[in-house]
């Protein structure tokens, strides 16, 4: 099956191509033309567009379309057990998201294609005092295909206020592993809970539309945070983390024991669910120590790893 066409770059720079659909009431009630730059204009809208392909032995880049702030480092082919797969890191060239930023990322996963995608740290989302920030993410994968998307956290300045909204599409015979941290803020400055408002939508399904998975988080903490801190959210703890795993290689009862496995014993609290239409299984995980968080979500990726392509994956080393 080919891929795509690519959209023509008149039209990924019009505004309706990078401005969010149906954004939530308390993000949106926050729109305001900036004393900065506003939105739409130079360095506030970052665009990604990138298609992959196999090409001989190996899954290479095919299409990519660049706008500052985003940009991506060359392909990587740093996989013992699959050579082939190619690892991609995305990079903001500024050192955050600002107000009245517009990010869109489109990845497109070819049949048979091997794609690991990351960034090169955590996201930033700085404090705004005007408007709001957001980012579209459109993720597909073709039949045959594997692909993670394992961005590193986000962390939510005192007074940020963003929205972000995921779409990923899964054809049958496909695999994507999709996973997020979200911190409770710059802690070791003290700020908890401190940012304005931050929601984010999650929508996995089928290429002809049938739903597989919806997640949907709305934090609006208000004094001290307390709207954020319940057993249905934070818990009370400073980061929640989520995987995602949606295959057919397995059963989804074998997935979900599996996650299940690489976190028991490890102190944290989590919870393990298997998927609607048993297309695959997830677990959410809270703790108050990033250390662990983070070898958490690494315990689980490495242990879908293993079961789904029957290798580990490599450490990406990043500083």
């Amino acid at each position: 099956m080919p891929l795509a066409p690519h959209r023509p770059r008149a039209d990924r720079l019009a505004a309706d191509y990078y401005t969010p659909v149906r954004v939530p009431p308390d993000v949106a009630a926050l729109a305001s033309v900036p004393d900065t730059l506003a939105p739409g204009s130079p360095a506030k809208v970052g665009i990604l567009d990138l298609a992959f392909a196999v090409r001989g032995e190996r899954t290479e880049l095919v299409e990519r379309y660049q706008k500052t702030p985003l940009q991506i480092m060359r392909p990587l082919w740093i996989d013992p057990g699959l050579p082939g797969m190619s690892y991609v890191y995305i990079m903001a060239t500024g050192a955050g998201v600002a107000q009245a930023d517009r990010y869109r990322m489109d990845v497109r996963c070819g049949p048979d294609t091997q794609v690991h995608l990351t960034t090169q740290a955590a996201t930033k989302i700085f404090r705004m005092e005007h408007d709001y920030a957001s980012q579209r993410v459109h993720l597909s994968a073709e039949a045959g295909s594997y692909v993670e998307y394992l961005p590193d956290p986000l962390i939510p300045f005192a007074g940020a206020r963003f929205y972000q909204r995921t779409e990923v599409t899964v054809a049958p015979g496909a695999t994507v592993v999709l996973g997020d941290t979200l911190t409770a803020g710059r802690l070791a400055r003290g700020e908890r809970h401190a940012y304005r408002v931050l929601a984010t939508d999650l929508r996995i399904s089928r290429p002809d539309g049938t739903p597989l998975a919806v997640d949907t988080l709305r934090l609006a903490p208000g004094p001290r945070g307390g709207a954020v801190l319940g057993p249905g959210v934070f818990a009370g703890h400073d980061h929640v983390a989520s995987l995602f795993a949606v295959t057919d290689r397995v059963p989804a009862t074998a997935l979900a024991d599996t996650l299940h496995d690489a976190l028991a014993g490890l102190g944290l609290l989590y919870g393990v669910s298997v998927l609607p239409r048993e297309c695959g299984a997830w677990v959410r995980l809270l703790d108050d120590s990033p250390i662990r968080v983070a070898a958490a979500h690494e315990a689980v990726r490495q242990a879908v790893r293993r079961l789904l392509t029957g290798h580990p994956a490599p450490d990406l080393r990043k500083p």
